[in-house]
């Protein structure tokens, strides 16, 4: 069996069907922000034991967790409020926790836009560290998201989570990102050279974040990036659905644009 991290604030229109999807676990865990709305008291209701801290960035928040909230098991899956765990995940996690030779395993969702599973525009495997071992595993903060610490003995698991990115709206979305375009920015001034040599390398992982590195280095990026999803990755494939995640993302590289040029300038 393994843990459950679910991280919140102000999620009780999501938290329902995230806390469904992992009703079979036996140690499922809510650390939450300082919610205002009926978040804590769903998870109480569905058995989870709830914790609270102020939110500082991502990778903090799972690191307190992940250091000091008593987990009944040592492999944790970390879970967002508007994602899902599936049954088949569930089994591959449970069979995975007796492998000692690694630290945590990357795991790839099945992004959902209004109700369909856009793989094409969503550049699907995009896999993140989400099953990892506690307390030994640690994050770092990368832009508005997290990472595994360098060194981290990592795996990839063939089965994947559901993150419903329209849960909120396109608004909710594009409000949400607005903040993240601040943390990009601010991660690639801080960012230094890209790393060419790793363009190369044999992980699609490693190529697929050299590849983010040096496209900032690029001119009419929203543009570009939109290119690049609907046509290029076959984005018009994902149908109506596709079309409009592909409009948000573009939206979405002409807010860090608008930031970066605000750092240069300051």
């Amino acid at each position: 069996m393994f843990s459950v991290l679910i991280l919140t604030l102000n999620e009780e229109h999501n938290l329902p069907r995230c806390l469904e999807s992992v009703c079979g676990c036996d140690d499922v865990v809510v650390l939450d922000s300082g919610s205002t709305d009926r978040t804590a008291e769903i998870a109480l209701q569905a058995g989870a034991r709830v914790f609270t801290r102020p939110f500082d960035d991502f990778a903090s928040q799972r690191n307190h967790a992940q250091r000091e909230l008593p987990f009944r098991h040592p492999w944790v899956f970390h879970l967002d409020a508007d994602e899902q765990m599936t049954p088949t995940l569930m089994a591959e996690c449970n069979a995975a926790v007796s492998d000692q030779a690694c630290d945590g395993y990357f795991v790839a969702p099945h992004m959902i836009f209004h109700g369909r599973w856009i793989r094409r525009s969503t550049d699907y495997p995009a896999f993140q560290a989400r099953f990892v071992r506690a307390p030994e595993f640690a994050f770092i903060q990368v832009g508005h998201g997290q990472r595994e610490a360098p060194g981290t003995r990592m795996k990839y698991l063939r089965h994947c989570y559901l993150h419903d990115l329209s849960s909120g709206g396109d608004q909710t979305w594009y409000e949400k990102h607005a903040r993240y375009a601040r943390d990009e920015a601010r991660e690639h001034r801080q960012g230094g050279r890209p790393n060419w040599r790793a363009l190369r390398s044999a992980d699609p992982l490693v190529r697929r974040r050299a590849a983010k590195a040096l496209s900032y280095r690029l001119p009419f990026r929203p543009q570009l990036r939109f290119v690049y999803q609907y046509f290029l990755r076959g984005g018009f494939l994902d149908g109506a659905a596709g079309l409009g995640y592909c409009r948000l993302l573009a939206r979405y590289e002409r807010l860090v644009s608008v930031e970066l040029r605000r750092a240069a300038t300051t």
